[in-house]
């Protein structure tokens, strides 16, 4: 008998290290299973409401089992109590408060009670195994990992991973890349996220991400340090532009990265289907990151408009074609390369741009100032482009202007403010006649001019503004110049760009987001006011 006991303990104990190897989990948290199921089936054996504990010893195999009850006067609940004279049958010394045990025989495993023990020891060994693969992968994301096609669901690839299964999902594969069960693949590990039915790897073989980490494993001065990419942007499949910096001044950071007769590039060009990648030298200065990252195209010009952090590209009439690219390709991975929404102006295009600013600027200041032709003209071309510029400039930058004196310009300062304040005027009267309530008008940064643009889209009340996210109130509308600005084809963004595209209701003042904050805490402020 002895001889069968011993057999069946190593037989548990044996299991439970099979199991532990097998799913790559502590042996100790198959044991807790095993005890937790053996729990449930003694409870159904004695009955749910008892306090009944298992225990395997891991080293011996053997098990005990028994009930938790309490010492009480009274009896009141006999599943979980006991009184004084019984305890002290089971335990001597047992005073009313104590808690003791008692010893409950071994249980005889049925089918049904079998059965369930099975799913409760699976249940626990498989959620053990998920919180184990979310712990291994959970700190590698943006790390290169291969795995084997497992499976193509949808459109999706299910990667084999080893370990665990990784998803790389039809927006995140290189276009027209044909992938098939059993092929080796790498990818970047986009995010790891825990979920109910087990951890979920995303995995990413279009991000630039996994193009800078394929340069990092093919030239050791990245992986080192000592070359380091600044900016990457993909058009997967086609087209890439990475912006490389060395921090030691004997290295080459493009010829580094191309390598001995393109060795280097080739390597990751191959991995990424025949992706050609513009290797461009990244530069602090914006302007010229700009150029170099329209190459193959030369510029002529680049004109930098920091408040609308727009760029205005000038190039020759015979360079548009390459500086746009096919499909406004190259230009649009120049914009992302640059975080810069980029326009490009041929120097017939800007040529004529600047002439219609000047003719209407021109006419501004003459309607507006009540001067003539001609000093308007010259407030313009010193640069003066609005009313409040020549407004609130300091005095002795227009009486500098060649032809005026302190007199004239005084003169033409008090005429921008008397202008100002009839467009405000102006303003304040439309306002009101759209209903937008004066105590919008007492919140910070907003002038009446904004206030018409937010009763034009229904923004009346302190509530209807206090309801706005910041961006829904400031973010500014960024777009790429693809095309020839006088183009009569339009164009058609992608679902994602036009979403990105979307500009707040007051998108076109320039507000920062600091400001818009101010504005949205100072229009709630009557809430918390309400509340106390």
């Amino acid at each position: 008998m002895a001889t069968a006991i011993t057999a069946n303990r190593a037989e548990l104990l044996a299991i439970a290290d099979a199991v532990a190897r097998e799913k790559l989990i502590d042996r100790e948290i198959v044991i807790e299973a095993m005890e937790d199921a053996i729990q449930r089936a003694a409870r159904a054996r004695y009955g749910a409401e008892n306090d009944i504990r298992a225990k395997i010893d891991g080293k011996t195999g053997d098990m005990r089992l028994w009930r938790v009850v309490e010492v009480v006067e009274l009896v009141d609940d006999y599943f979980k109590q006991v009184s004084v004279d019984e305890a002290q049958k089971l335990q001597k010394g047992a005073v009313v408060g104590d808690y003791i045990v008692d010893p409950l025989p071994p249980i005889e495993f049925g089918r049904i009670a079998a059965q369930a023990a099975k799913q409760v020891i699976f249940q626990k060994v498989r959620d053990a195994e998920r919180e184990r693969q979310y712990d291994e992968f959970k700190d590698r994301a943006s790390e290169i990992i291969t795995g084997v096609v497992k499976r193509v669901e949808f459109g999706h690839v299910v990667v084999d991973l080893g370990r665990a299964e990784g998803v790389i999902r039809r927006d995140q594969q290189i276009p027209r890349e044909v992938v098939r069960v059993g092929d080796r693949v790498r990818s970047l590990i986009l995010s790891v996220r825990r979920e109910n039915r087990g951890p979920q790897i995303f995995l990413s073989r279009a991000h630039p991400d996994f193009m800078k980490k394929l340069f990092a494993q093919e030239v050791p001065e990245i992986y080192d340090g000592i070359i380091e990419i600044k900016a990457a942007a993909r058009d997967p499949g086609s087209r890439a532009k990475i912006g490389v910096i060395s921090h030691d001044g004997s290295i080459d950071p493009v010829g580094a990265c191309v390598g001995m007769k393109g060795s280097r590039v080739q390597a990751v060009v191959q991995e990424m289907q025949g992706e050609k990648i513009d290797i461009i030298p990244w530069s602090p200065d914006i302007a010229t990151f700009v150029v170099n990252a329209l190459q193959p195209a030369q510029v002529a010009r680049v004109v930098i408009d920091e408040e609308e952090e727009r760029i205005e590209v000038v190039v020759p009439d015979d360079q548009l074609s390459l500086a746009i690219g096919r499909r406004g390709q190259n230009v649009r991975l120049a914009s992302q390369l640059t975080g810069k929404a980029i326009d490009i102006l041929t120097e017939a295009d800007a040529s004529e741009k600047r002439q219609k600013e000047f003719m209407q600027n021109s006419e501004m200041f003459q309607t507006e100032l009540d001067v003539d032709e001609t000093l308007a003209q010259l407030l313009v071309a010193e640069g003066f482009g609005a009313l409040e510029e020549v407004a609130y400039v300091d005095l002795d930058e227009i009486a500098s202007i060649e032809g005026f004196d302190e007199e004239l310009g005084a003169e033409l300062q008090n005429r921008a403010q008397e202008a100002l304040e009839r467009r405000e005027a102006a303003a304040r009267e439309e306002r009101r006649g759209l209903g937008v309530e004066d105590a919008l008008a007492e919140l910070p940064y907003l002038t009446e001019a904004m206030l018409v643009t937010l009763g034009k889209a229904g923004i009346k009340t302190l509530d209807d503004l206090a309801d706005l996210a910041t961006d829904e109130l400031i973010q500014k509308k960024r777009a790429e110049q693809r095309r020839r600005p006088n183009s009569d084809r339009p164009e058609r963004p992608e679902r994602a760009e036009r979403e990105e595209n979307k500009a707040g209701v007051l998108g076109e003042y320039g507000l920062s987001e600091d400001q818009g904050n101010e504005i949205i805490m100072a229009a709630r402020a009557h809430w918390f006011t309400d509340e106390a």
